[in-house]
């Protein structure tokens, strides 16, 4: 089945913590803090990958995790960074935040390589905290935390003319003999169940690429059919081909498909009608004798400036015609792949909480704990008066104290901040 939509969870790395260290050797009474820093976390990155055109490891695979940073450690060694991770997409990926769907990056055009997540930064070691004052401090800072999200993956191709209309018109057909791609083809409805790509290789080394979209029906903007699967694949299409059975064989009329289809594009996206159509009169070949119903699509399109070219796509009639005629389009109508803008840039505050506050009835213990909590240890000595009162501080300034309160906590309760446990009063 073709894959062009995945939901993943991804997490960059931690950084490593400080260490904490006094250096202590033979000859050396009191050696100095020499505590090392902590390694940054691993990225998480997006790249293209030219090889790919679908999104089927996504749809198995849907957790991905850059490594830690090594913590630091004695003699001022510093830990490894993280191991980055890469994850490789087709062209035209677009990555959106799941919760609200905003576009974060659109891996096309000039994107190619893009970090969505970094690392946590790693902490300092004790050394970084010696002073005249503070000679052999006891503390070093933690690493920075990770980042992490929940992402929609979204493959809208990247073809420069997009084959439209209903189905069993001959759209597989046409993409066969114009170019390098083998659909799959058959004389019944939806045979083509996803977007096929082919490259129309043109004299002097010019060339355009072509999509034939399935899905296409009375509905399809409303997510009849394969509508809302498929038409998302349309909007980065410079120009669009209106394949119709010229015939009527399948008992339909090719002027009132032309309009039924438009109409479906229009509710989709009212843009798409301003992009140049040609449209295809296919099965030239298997028209009735005595009825001209070219003519009839000619008379109703072509004073409104849509072309109609007469093909047969099985006996390859009118092929150098339309494709003279797109070739020609194309040129005179040269603007670069539509890249959707990111409105949405993911930061360390929005993907990690700042502290969260439980009561734990196994223990018997209120346990306070996060990222901000977990910073604020770092950089604070709680075996000094100044720094214990710093701590004091900081609880009563971001409501901590009174959170715990609302919990319900009782003078002489046992306050847990990680390592540290603290008698309420």
């Amino acid at each position: 089945m073709f894959a062009d939509r995945a939901k993943i969870y991804i997490r960059s790395g931690k950084g490593g913590d400080g260490c904490v260290s006094f250096r202590r050797e033979k000859y050396v009474a009191n050696g100095g803090p020499d505590g090392g820093d902590g390694g940054k976390g691993g990225d998480v990155i997006v790249e293209v990958d030219d090889g790919m055109n679908m999104l089927t490891n996504y749809r198995h695979v849907r957790k991905y995790c850059a490594g830690d940073g090594e913590n630091g450690k004695k003699r001022n060694c510093k830990g490894k960074n993280g191991k980055d991770i890469i994850l490789k997409v087709p062209a035209g990926t677009v990555f959106k935040e799941s919760e609200t769907g905003r576009v974060i990056v659109d891996m096309s055009g000039d994107n190619r390589r893009v970090v969505l997540l970094t690392g946590g930064l790693g902490g300092n070691g004790n050394q970084h905290y010696a002073t005249a004052r503070m000679q052999a401090p006891k503390y070093a800072q933690p690493g920075q935390g990770a980042m992490e999200l929940n992402v929609d993956l979204e493959l809208k191709v990247i073809a420069d003319v997009g084959l439209i209309g209903y189905p069993n018109v001959g759209k597989s057909t046409l993409l066969s003999v114009v170019s390098n791609a083998r659909p799959e083809i058959a004389d019944y409805h939806f045979t083509t169940l996803s977007p096929h790509l082919g490259v129309v290789d043109l004299d002097g080394g010019m060339g355009f690429v072509m999509a034939d979209i399935p899905g296409l029906i009375e509905g399809a903007a409303q997510g009849a059919g394969l509508g809302h699967d498929f038409l998302r694949h349309i909007e980065r299409c410079r120009m669009f081909i209106h394949v119709v059975d010229a015939s009527g064989c399948e008992g339909r009329d090719p002027v009132e498909d032309v309009y039924a289809i438009n109409k479906e594009l229009s509710e989709y996206d009212g843009e798409l009608l301003k992009r140049p159509q040609v449209i295809a009169a296919n099965k030239t070949d298997a028209i009735p004798e005595g009825e001209d119903p070219v003519k009839k699509l000619k008379d109703e399109f072509e004073h409104k400036g849509i072309p109609v070219i007469p093909i047969s796509a099985v006996s390859h009639e009118g092929i150098d015609e339309l494709i003279d005629k797109v070739r020609t389009i194309l040129s005179e109508n040269e603007r670069p792949t539509l890249v959707f803008e990111s409105d949405y840039k993911p930061s360390r505050e929005e993907t990690a909480s700042s502290y969260e506050i439980h009561y734990d009835e196994k223990e018997d213990k209120y346990v306070v704990e996060g990222p901000k909590i977990e910073k604020m240890l770092g950089y604070t000595n709680l075996d000094s008066e100044r720094g214990f009162m710093f701590f004091q501080n900081f609880m009563e300034e971001n409501g901590i104290l009174d959170e715990l309160k609302e919990l319900g906590i009782k003078e002489g309760d046992t306050v847990k901040i990680y390592g540290w446990e603290f008698e309420y009063m």
